[in-house]
C-alpha cells in the first residue's frame, strides 16, 4: 500500500496491481489516496478552464419502457407485463406521456431528458411487440427516436439516451436525434454474468464484451458517451481494477467517453440480490480516486448524489467533479428509495467544501467546443439555444423551448476546390494530410500498441510485419503447394482454406521455386478465366463523379477525407454533377460512378436528389453509385429502413452499387483501417438487401496494408457465400469482384507507422488468380485497376486471371489523392493497349457486363473516352 501511494503521489502511472492494491485503501491511507485524486482533478478542471467547477444537469427522467430482455439480479426498475397493466399502464409511455414529463421539466429550467428503458424488450415479451407493432414502430430503439424527435421539437430539452446494447447501426440511427448517450460498462467480470447465481446470469446484453463493444463502437460513432462501474455486486478488487484500464483502453483509442460514473450497490427489496451488504462509502471514495488516478485529470468522474448519504465532501475529496443529472420535477427510477437532493443544498453544500456548483448540458463542455463530428448538425441549433458559449457550460437563463428538427433543405450548393478532379494532376494536393490528423483517426499511438499486440510482435511499425514476405511468413513444404495446385488445376471449388493458404505462401518469399510456383498458379488461374469468360478483355467508358470529399469518418486508409475548412476541400453542386454526367454522355460514356464523404450536412435524401439530377439531365446514363457507407448514412439520417430507403434510391434512378468501403470484411482488420465506418456484418447486410431489391452491385477488397492471406481467404469466401445465397434467392447478385491494392503514399495510417507500404507485385499476383479460382463459378468477372497498378501492372494481372480493366473514368480523386501516380483518365486507345500487351482483344460493356450499342461505341471511339483538354469546368 505506501508503495503503490506512493508511485501514485509521485505521478507514476500505476499498474493494475497497484490499482488493486489502493482499491482496498483505508482510514488513512484512503485519507492519503484522496488527496492524490483530489490534486489531479483540480489540475484538470484548471486545465479545462473552470477551476473550482462541480458540474451537475439539470433534468427529467423518462422511463419510456420498464420492460426488459435482461434478469439482473439488483434491478427494481425493470417489471413484467401483467405488473404494469394492473397498475394501469401501458407498456411504453405513450407520446403524450413523454410530453407532459418533458414540458414540465422544461418549466422548471430543466435542460436534459434521460430516456431510461430496458434493453430490447420486444424479444422477451409479446406484449412489447404488440404495442409496437400497433403504434407503428418496428422495434423499440425506432420509438426511441421518434420520441427524441418530438421532445425536441416540443420542449426543447435535450435528449440523453440510455436504451441499453447498442450496435454500430444503432447509434448511426440515434445520434442524430441526441446530443450523448449512455450505457454502464458495470463489470468486466465474466463469471457475474456466465455463472449461475450471479447477478448478471440470464441477461445477455450484460456480457462484458458485449458491453466493451458498446464504448467502442460510441467512440467510433463520434458520439460523446458516458459509462462506469456499478461496485460491490460480486466483483473482486482485481476485477474492479480491470474494468477501470478497459475504460482507459478505449477512452485512449476513441476519445469518446464523456464521463465515468462511479456507482455504488444499494440492496432493494423484491431482488434476487436484496440481502446482499451495500456496498459501503469508503470503498466508494477509494473507486472514485483510482478512477481519477488511471483516468487522468481530463476525465469527468461522477457519483450520483442520491445515493452518498452525507458524504458529499469524502466524494468531492475522492476526486469527482460532477454530480450528474438532478431533477426537480421526477425521482431516480433506478433508485427510486432515494430521492434527489434539493439542487439548492447541492449547491450548497458544494459550496461548503470551497467548490462552484455549475449547470451543465447532457453534452459535456468539451465536447460542444470540438463540435463535428461529436455533434450532428441537425442538433447544432438545440445546443447552441442552451449553451454558454463562453464555458461550453448551460446558459442558466436560456429559454427552454422547442425548435424544429429537421434534415437540412438546402440541396448541394458548391463550394471550396471544385477543380480538384483536375488539379490533382496538375498541381497535386495542398498538403499531405488533413488538419485534424491527430484527432479524427483517434489516439495513434494506443493504435500501434494495440496492433502490435494483435500481430504479436513487440514492435510499433507495422510496416513490414504484415508482409507476406515478411519475418513472420512460414516457408510452405513443396508437398503442401504442389498439392493445392493439382485441386487447383483439376476443380477449384475443392480448395480447401488452408490449401489456399498454401497458394499464397507462393507469394511469400523471393526463391525460384516460390517464383515457379505463383507462376504456374498464375497460370492455373488464367485457364480458368480462358475457360469461363473467353478472351476478351472487357472495359467501361464511365466518369468518377466525387461530388464531396467532406468526411469525418476517421477512415485511416483515406487521404481523400478532408475537413469542410481544408483546403483542399470541396463539394459540387447538382448542376454540377449533372453537368458532369453530361459531359460524360457527349464523349461516349454509359455510366457514372459517383461516390463521396459522409458530409455531416448532407441530407439522407441527397443521394436520392444526386441520382435524379443525372437521370434528368442524361436519362439513358446508368447511375452506379453510393458504397454500402453512404448508404448506411442515408438510412440513419432519415430513419428509413435499408429496404426502404435503396428502394427509393431506384426509383430516384439509381442502377447499381459499388461494392467499395468492403476494405477487408474482418472487423479485426477493420477497425485498425477505420475508426468509424461500417462493420463487415452491416456492409453484407445492405449489399444483400440492394441484391434482393433488385440492385445489382460489384465487389472488392482492398489488400496489403495491416492484413494478411488469412484475411484475404476469409473476405473471398465470405463473397462467395453471399454469391452462393444470391443464386439460390433467384438474385443477379455481384457483377465483377475488383481488386484494390493499398496505395499508402499519403494515407494517414502508413503516415502514422502502422501500415506497410502496400502489397508487392507478387502478391498482386497471387490475390488476383486466388480471387479468380476461390470465386469461380459464382463471379466469373475479375477487375484489375489500372489506377493502382498502371498499365503494365495491369497487363500482368490480365496474365493472372483477371478479364477485366475497369472504366476510362475520365477524373480520378481518391487514388490520385492518397498518392496513386498513374494518373486520373485512361483513354479508350489506352485501355486497348493495355489488353494487347497482354495478348487479347477488348469488348466495351456496360456495367452489368451487356454489350452496349453500337453509337454509343462509335461516340466513345471519336472522343476516345475522355473529356477534351480544352472542354471547361463547368462552374454555377
Amino acid at each position: 500500500m505506501r508503495r503503490a501511494l506512493h508511485r501514485a503521489d509521485q505521478g507514476v502511472a500505476l499498474d493494475q496491481a497497484e490499482a488493486e492494491v489502493l482499491l482496498q485503501a483505508r482510514g488513512e491511507d484512503l485519507k492519503a489516496l484522496s488527496s492524490i485524486a483530489g490534486r489531479l482533478r483540480d489540475a484538470g478542471l484548471a486545465e479545462a478552464g473552470r477551476p473550482g467547477v462541480i458540474t451537475y444537469s439539470r433534468k427529467v427522467f423518462i422511463p419510456l419502457t420498464r420492460l426488459c430482455r435482461d434478469r439482473c439480479g439488483y434491478c427494481t426498475f425493470v417489471t413484467v407485463p401483467g405488473k404494469l397493466r394492473r397498475e394501469g399502464h401501458g407498456m411504453y409511455l405513450s407520446p403524450d406521456e413523454v410530453l407532459d414529463i418533458a414540458r414540465k421539466g422544461a418549466a422548471l429550467g430543466c435542460k436534459e431528458a434521460l430516456f431510461t428503458l430496458g434493453d430490447r424488450p420486444e424479444d422477451r415479451w409479446p406484449e412489447a411487440r404488440e404495442w409496437l407493432d400497433a403504434h407503428g414502430y418496428d422495434d423499440t430503439l425506432a420509438y426511441v427516436r421518434a420520441m427524441a424527435v418530438r421532445v425536441l421539437e416540443e420542449t426543447g430539452l435535450l435528449p440523453h439516451l440510455n436504451p441499453g446494447v447498442l450496435s454500430w447501426t444503432d447509434f448511426q440511427r440515434l445520434k442524430p436525434v441526441a446530443p450523448s448517450m449512455g450505457m454502464m460498462l458495470e463489470t468486466t467480470a465474466t463469471r457475474l454474468w456466465s455463472e449461475p447465481g450471479g447477478p448478471h446470469y440470464g441477461s445477455p446484453d450484460k456480457e462484458p464484451a458485449v458491453r466493451l463493444r458498446v464504448l467502442e463502437d460510441a467512440g467510433r460513432s463520434n458520439v460523446p458517451f458516458t459509462t462506469g462501474l456499478l461496485i460491490g455486486i460480486g466483483e473482486t478488487y482485481a476485477e474492479r481494477a480491470d474494468a477501470l484500464f478497459a475504460i482507459r483502453r478505449v477512452q485512449r483509442q476513441y476519445q469518446g467517453i464523456q464521463e465515468i460514473i462511479i456507482q455504488n450497490f444499494r440492496a432493494k427489496p423484491d431482488t434476487a440480490m436484496r440481502r446482499t451488504a451495500d456496498a459501503d462509502l469508503d470503498e466508494l471514495a477509494a473507486a472514485i480516486a483510482v478512477a481519477r488516478l488511471i483516468l487522468g485529470p481530463a476525465a469527468r468522474i461522477q457519483a450520483p448524489p442520491n445515493l452518498v448519504g452525507e458524504q458529499y465532501a469524502q466524494m468531492i475529496d475522492a476526486g469527482i467533479d460532477d454530480w450528474g443529472g438532478v431533477s426537480p420535477l421526477t425521482p431516480d427510477h433506478v433508485n427510486p428509495e432515494r430521492p434527489w437532493p434539493h439542487i439548492e443544498e447541492l449547491a450548497a453544500r458544494t459550496a461548503d467544501l470551497g467548490f462552484t456548483l455549475r449547470e451543465r448540458l447532457t453534452i459535456y463542455p468539451e465536447f460542444v467546443k470540438r463540435g463535428e463530428p461529436w455533434l450532428d448538425p441537425r442538433l447544432v441549433p438545440h445546443v447552441r439555444a442552451l449553451v454558454d458559449p463562453a464555458t461550453g457550460l448551460a446558459d442558466e437563463d436560456a429559454i427552454v423551448e422547442g425548435r424544429a428538427w429537421q434534415e437540412p433543405e438546402a440541396v448541394l450548393s458548391a463550394s471550396g476546390r471544385t477543380d480538384l478532379h483536375t488539379a490533382i494532376d496538375a498541381e497535386g494536393r495542398t498538403d499531405d494530410r488533413r488538419g485534424d490528423f491527430d484527432a479524427v483517426y483517434g489516439d495513434w499511438e494506443e493504435l500501434r500498441e494495440s496492433e502490435s499486440v494483435r500481430r504479436g510482435s513487440g514492435n510499433h511499425n507495422g510496416a513490414q510485419k504484415g508482409r507476406a514476405d515478411g519475418p513472420g511468413a512460414p516457408i510452405r513444404l513443396d508437398s503442401e503447394v504442389r498439392a493445392a495446385l493439382s485441386v487447383a488445376a483439376d476443380d477449384p471449388t475443392r480448395l480447401t482454406d488452408a490449401q489456399a493458404l498454401a497458394l499464397f505462401s507462393t507469394a511469400a518469399h523471393a526463391t525460384p521455386d516460390h517464383a515457379a510456383a505463383l507462376d504456374e498458379l498464375c497460370r492455373i488461374a488464367d485457364d480458368v478465366r480462358r475457360a469461363t469468360v473467353g478472351e476478351e478483355v472487357t472495359f467501361l467508358v464511365t466518369r468518377n463523379i466525387n461530388f464531396t470529399n467532406v468526411c469525418y469518418t476517421g477512415c485511416r486508409f483515406c487521404a481523400f477525407a478532408q475537413r469542410r475548412t481544408d483546403a483542399d476541400a470541396y463539394t459540387l453542386s447538382l448542376d454540377q454533377v449533372a453537368d458532369r454526367a453530361q459531359q460524360a454522355w457527349e464523349v461516349g460514356a454509359t455510366e457514372v460512378c459517383m461516390q463521396g464523404g459522409i458530409h455531416p450536412d448532407l441530407p439522407g435524401t441527397a443521394y436520392f436528389d444526386i441520382a435524379r439530377a443525372v437521370k434528368e439531365r442524361v436519362p439513358g446514363m446508368h447511375v452506379h453509385a453510393f458504397s454500402p457507407m453512404e448508404v448506411a448514412n442515408g438510412v440513419s439520417r432519415t430513419g428509413m429502413s435499408i429496404r426502404d430507403w435503396l428502394t427509393a434510391a431506384r426509383e430516384s434512378g439509381l442502377d447499381t452499387i459499388p461494392g467499395t468501403a468492403a476494405e477487408i470484411l474482418d472487423d479485426e482488420v477493420r477497425w485498425v483501417l477505420t475508426k468509424g465506418k461500417l462493420p463487415a456484418a452491416a456492409w453484407v447486410e445492405i449489399v444483400e438487401t440492394a441484391h434482393s431489391v433488385g440492385l445489382r452491385s460489384s465487389s472488392t477488397m482492398m489488400y496489403g496494408h495491416v492484413d494478411e492471406p488469412r484475411h484475404w481467404v476469409g473476405h473471398l469466401r465470405l463473397l462467395a457465400d453471399m454469391q452462393r445465397r444470391n443464386l439460390d434467392r433467384g438474385h443477379a447478385g455481384f457483377t465483377e469482384f475488383v481488386t484494390l491494392p493499398f496505395v499508402h503514399t499519403n494515407a494517414p495510417v502508413y503516415l502514422a507507422g502502422i501500415a506497410r507500404p502496400g502489397p508487392t507485385m507478387a502478391e498482386n499476383r497471387a490475390v488476383t488468380a486466388m480471387a479468380r479460382l476461390l470465386l469461380h463459378p459464382l463471379i466469373p468477372n475479375i477487375q484489375t485497376s489500372w489506377v493502382k497498378l498502371g498499365p503494365d501492372g495491369a497487363a500482368e494481372m490480365l496474365r493472372s486471371g483477371a478479364n477485366d480493366l475497369g472504366g476510362t473514368l475520365m477524373e480520378e480523386t481518391i487514388s490520385r489523392m492518397a498518392g496513386s501516380s498513374y494518373g486520373s483518365y485512361k483513354s479508350v486507345h489506352e485501355i486497348k493497349a493495355i489488353a494487347a500487351a497482354a495478348g487479347r482483344p477488348t469488348r466495351q460493356r456496360g456495367t452489368t457486363y451487356g454489350d452496349v450499342s453500337e453509337e454509343r461505341v462509335a461516340t466513345g471511339e471519336r472522343f476516345d473516352g475522355h473529356l477534351p483538354q480544352l472542354l471547361p469546368v463547368l462552374e454555377n
